[in-house]
């Protein structure tokens, strides 16, 4: 198992629930495909760089992982697809 550093930037106007709902989402998403999260920081709104879809600011989530290297692919792409999500990057951690 790898560990890995997943950065997930969340729409600004989700709710709380909906909000961690998909942490929720993202998490069993990893635990379902054999891996594990050690630790997960919620670094709340934050104005961002650029504007991303029409939205100036968004929701920062951090989460270290533990995967097996085949979990990234299937990680991003179903990430690309959850629309509350307006970005993400998974990397390796070294």
């Amino acid at each position: 198992m790898r560990d890995y550093e997943l950065m997930f930037i969340v729409h600004p106007d989700l709710d709380e629930t909906a909000f961690n709902d998909v942490i929720t989402r993202v998490s069993g998403w990893i635990g379902e495909n054999g891996g594990e999260i050690t630790k997960t920081e919620v670094w709340g709104k934050r104005t961002m760089a650029y504007h991303i879809r029409k939205q100036k600011e968004g929701q920062y989530v951090l989460m270290y992982t533990k995967m097996p290297a085949n979990v990234g692919a299937t990680l991003e792409h179903n990430l690309r697809f959850l629309e509350p999500v307006m970005r993400f990057m998974l990397v390796v951690k070294e």
